[in-house]
């Protein structure tokens, strides 16, 4: 028995079997942006040494 499938679901499966090359760019854009190494120890340190603190009320021009 074949298996429900969406409109959209359709669209997607053959918008990807046109264009293959289409999975790999997204996994490429998401590793360029999302994918990075942790951070190590030193680094954590020298992030947080290096932010300002704000100030109480941030509209104020003193």
């Amino acid at each position: 028995m074949a298996r429900y499938q969406s409109e959209f679901t359709q669209f997607l499966n053959e918008l990807k079997s046109e264009k293959p090359y289409l999975e790999a760019g997204q996994q490429a854009g998401r590793a360029l942006l999302w994918d990075k190494e942790p951070l190590t120890t030193e680094e954590q340190r020298r992030a947080k040494v290096a932010k300002l603190k704000q100030r109480a009320y941030v509209y104020s021009n003193d």
